[in-house]
């Protein structure tokens, strides 16, 4: 029996992998329901390739809005950077799609089965005896279990009580998240834009036909908390404001931006972590809960070869290199795309327009989307 902490992305993916696998698990998840906190998510290619072995990909295009295009702009939305994800579409047969997280969650439990997800199940202990491991939840029950899956976020419990890690850093930036039922212009439909202004950025994706996610990142200093719409939407293009006023004000959400520095291992005994509670990122490459589903299937193939703990062991090494690449470059993406001084971003503009080919995009975008390879041996 595998024990998986956690109810969001990966450990409803991890689930079904070991569903389709024919391994016994539970899910426990703290909240009172399976809900989503984000409004909105970019599934990107390499989760597409996954969520289509798994079967989802029909039911997520039909629910979703393909993206076929990435824009980095201006506050003006003059272009700055531009990735056409055609050739990705035809290399790796799936498209990129923007989907609202409460559609993902019930797409991705609905396969689990929700016989197999208990609610209400907020971890307290984790305890290692002779006859496996025991979990203490707040409700007073103890569930005792082989193995243990951490899937429970950046403020995991399974990290915190079984790896005594716990080293969070503060991009001192605070996001903004909200879905408008607005109908973009045709011009930006199945686009992501991201428009980045002085110390902050907004950007955009339509989910539907007729909504629109879209979030809003600024620099914590520049943070008026009586004013934070109007923070929020200054100096943008007046569609920024069109967006934020067709969202009501307690439909939005907002929260503070850090990562996880990097852990040495993510495995010890029979105890292993996966997406956020392993490696959390900051939000501006869009490969948080990409990466989540990537651990989830490559444990999965770990899991054909290996007995779980050697697996659960193999992960770490397998996966570190990418995760890492991904962490630092988007830590340094929010620095970059926060500068204030207005000498420091004209250069960065100029750069971007006339300096970052498209080849160096394209380079760049199909590291993100291969897929960690598994093989005996490797």
């Amino acid at each position: 029996m595998i024990a998986i902490i956690g109810g969001g992305i990966g450990g409803l993916t991890l689930a079904l992998v070991l569903k389709k696998l024919k391994i016994p698990f539970k899910v426990f998840e703290a909240s009172s329901d399976i809900k989503a906190v984000g409004a909105g998510i970019l599934l990107a290619n390499n989760a597409m390739q996954i969520l289509k072995h798994l079967g989802l990909d029909d039911i997520i295009a039909s629910k979703g809005s393909i993206v076929n295009r990435i824009l980095i702009t201006d506050d003006h939305f003059d272009t700055l950077s531009e990735v056409r994800l055609e050739v990705f579409e035809e290399k790796y047969a799936v498209q990129n799609y923007a989907i609202h997280r409460a559609d993902l969650y019930n797409i991705i439990a609905g396969a689990v089965g929700y016989e197999n997800i208990e609610l209400n199940k907020r971890l307290v202990t984790v305890r290692t005896e002779q006859d496996g491991i025991h979990l203490t939840f707040s409700d007073g029950s103890v569930f005792k279990t082989q193995y243990l899956v951490g899937a429970d976020g950046i403020k995991s419990m399974v990290r915190q009580q079984c790896f005594n890690y716990n080293v969070f850093r503060d991009a001192h930036q605070t996001c903004f998240r909200g879905v408008a039922k607005y109908k973009l212009p045709e011009r930006y439909c199945n686009t992501a834009v991201e428009a980045w202004s002085k110390g902050k950025r907004f950007g955009f994706v339509n989910i539907n036909e007729d909504a629109v996610y879209w979030y809003a990142v600024l620099n914590d200093n520049m943070l008026n908390n009586e004013t934070a719409k109007n923070d929020m939407v200054s100096g943008f293009d007046p569609l920024v404001k069109e967006m934020v006023d067709k969202t009501a004000e307690s439909f939005i959400i907002k929260g503070t931006i850090y990562d996880l520095k990097p852990m040495k291992l993510w495995a010890k005994e029979n105890v292993c972590l996966v997406g956020d509670a392993a490696h959390a990122t900051t939000p501006n490459m869009g490969q948080g809960a990409c990466q989540a589903i990537e651990d989830a299937y490559v444990l999965g193939e770990l899991l054909k070869i290996y007995p779980v703990k050697k697996a659960f062991e193999q992960l770490t090494g397998l996966r570190k290199e990418k995760v890492n690449f991904i962490v630092s470059t988007s830590w340094k993406i929010g620095k970059i795309g926060h500068w204030k001084n207005p000498y420091l971003v004209k250069m960065r503009n100029f750069m971007m327009k006339k300096m970052i080919s498209d080849k160096t995009n394209l380079r760049q975008m199909d590291k993100l989307f291969q897929l960690t390879e598994v093989r005996p041996g490797k």
